[in-house]
């Protein structure tokens, strides 16, 4: 016999579904773009990466032929998730758990900063566009098994988009992940396996492991379609600032899809006439123990070296080599951006400010993001009339074990208590 949670979900299921269907029929994908050499390859079937330079695939469409016929009035009561955006997503049933449309909330600090909260999608990170997504068309494809090397919160996504679609997952995460990701991945039901290493020891594992045990990589940008889910957070920065962009974005970058997506979709939206040429500043914030796009944004070079000995309690910001990192150092060319460091202590400070001054419990990913915007206006890179949009990727909610063991290797150590032996009372 169904239980009411089950008939619930149920009914918000069809709830969802019907709301998809209202919306105009979705663009078939034309073709795959390599990024490095244009080359276009079909989307018939999965793809990984191009097959000649290693090359990160964008999914195109043929948005010449919407142009004027869908306007950005006609998003006008549609359902609340990324899926509102279906025209420019992959036309297949989509596997949502209602993902997508989080709050852009004006900051009580700063009168023209604007803080998206990322935290409040399911699974509790940004993470969440992406798999939904790539998951979608996993199955779409008919794939039984997917695999992925996480540093948390993209392994806790994987785990539950592909339990909602009915698909094997496999997870390699570092071994002192937040245990809120591991044990919300496991609770999944996906195989999880625990590496003594970073996340590129564990993206090794999944390339070394892929072919024989018949996996599919849904690695970051080693598919095209997460790519996709997370382009959605530029239509809602446009769709919320009223079709106007800002003058800013502060991004917290491991692998930087969210970037990459977001610059994206400010294509997209171009070519199909609801906004101009112009862009937001984009800024890349690492943290100081892990910045390898910092570093060589700093040199002047186009692509990153592997950063050694990679150490940040910001577990998402712990990525040693991005695999897009050329398509993120363009950006940052492109658009007049620039890239910021945070260290662990000035993250760590953030985190408590936005909580206790916004009512944001940012994840430390996202906490950086305030860190760079008070560098950025103490340098005048900014002032105090731009809009600047500050991303939280995740709520704080899943690395409380992580804070407190940062909180206390800052805090100071109390002397230690004298034993007054024989005095009693109110003295």
């Amino acid at each position: 016999m169904p239980t009411a949670s089950s008939v619930f979900r149920s009914n918000w299921c069809q709830q969802q579904q019907l709301s998809l269907s209202a919306i105009l029929p979705s663009m078939q994908i034309s073709y795959l773009e390599c990024t490095r050499c244009g080359e276009p390859l079909s989307a018939d079937r999965p793809q990984n990466t191009c097959p000649k330079d290693g090359g990160v695939l964008y999914v195109r469409y043929d948005l010449a032929s919407l142009k004027g016929k869908l306007r950005p009035e006609d998003l006008s009561g549609r359902v609340a998730s990324m899926w509102r955006y279906a025209e420019v997503l992959p036309d297949t049933p989509p596997v949502t758990l209602g993902e997508g449309f989080t709050p852009m909330l004006p900051s009580r600090e700063h009168a023209n900063v604007f803080i998206k909260d990322e935290g409040l999608n399911p699974t509790g990170s940004f993470k969440a566009r992406g798999m939904s997504a790539a998951v979608t068309m996993a199955r779409h494809y008919g794939l039984k098994k997917l695999a992925a090397p996480s540093a948390g919160n993209a392994g806790g996504a994987l785990a539950a988009y592909a339990a909602a679609a009915g698909i094997e997952a496999h997870i390699f995460m570092p071994k002192d992940v937040p245990i809120a990701n591991r044990m919300e991945s496991d609770y999944y039901g996906a195989h999880v396996t625990l590496v003594d290493g970073l996340i590129s020891d564990c993206g090794r594992m999944v390339a070394e492991r892929k072919e024989k045990e018949g996996w599919f990589d849904v690695s970051t940008l080693k598919e095209p379609f997460r790519v996709e889910g997370k382009k959605t957070m530029g239509y809602e920065v446009a769709e919320q600032m009223s079709w106007k962009l800002p003058q800013g974005i502060i991004y917290p970058t491991g692998g930087g899809v969210g970037m990459i997506g977001m610059w994206k979709a400010f294509d997209e939206m171009e070519e199909l006439g609801w906004i101009g040429s112009e862009r937001p500043k984009m800024i890349t914030v690492q943290a100081a123990g892990c910045a390898p796009i910092v570093k060589a944004w700093e040199a002047g070079k186009s692509t990153s070296e592997m950063w050694p000995a990679a150490q940040t309690f910001a577990a998402g910001l712990r990525v040693p080599k991005a695999y897009g990192d050329y398509l993120i150092l363009d950006i940052l060319t492109k658009s007049h951006g620039t890239a910021v460091v945070a260290t662990d202590e000035e993250i760590l400070a953030a985190t408590r400010h936005w909580a206790s001054v916004e009512g944001v419990f940012a994840a430390p990913e996202g906490a950086a993001s305030l860190v760079a915007y008070q560098k950025l206006r103490a340098s005048g890179f900014f002032r105090a009339e731009d809009k600047v949009v500050l991303f939280n990727t995740g709520t704080a909610y899943k690395y409380l074990d992580m804070i407190e063991v940062q909180e206390k290797k800052t805090r100071p150590v109390p002397p230690a208590a004298r034993n007054i032996g024989g005095i009693i009372g109110p003295y």
